[in-house]
């Protein structure tokens, strides 16, 4: 999978999960709103500083940003 889609899926969870919006992700960043949209649709190609940043603001690590998560199980259609 692509870098950029890894860590935008991760940035997006962990936003998520902190209660976050994308604003609010911009001002911690200094950027605008819509820069953080682009890095939560893998828009963004973000140096080692900017994952540092972004791990910062969002209260995480840069290795949360980076890991592949395996894909949850599709659930299999019932059989009639």
């Amino acid at each position: 999978m692509d870098i950029r889609l890894i860590i935008a899926a991760n940035a997006r969870a962990l936003r998520l999960s902190k209660g976050l919006t994308q604003a609010q992700v911009a001002e911690r960043l200094g950027v605008d709103r819509a820069h953080v949209s682009a890095l939560e649709k893998g828009l963004r190609n973000p140096t080692a500083v900017s994952l540092w940043q972004i791990a910062q603001a969002l209260d995480a690590s840069v290795s949360e940003l980076v890991t592949e998560h395996a894909k949850p199980a599709e659930t299999p259609e019932p059989r009639t």
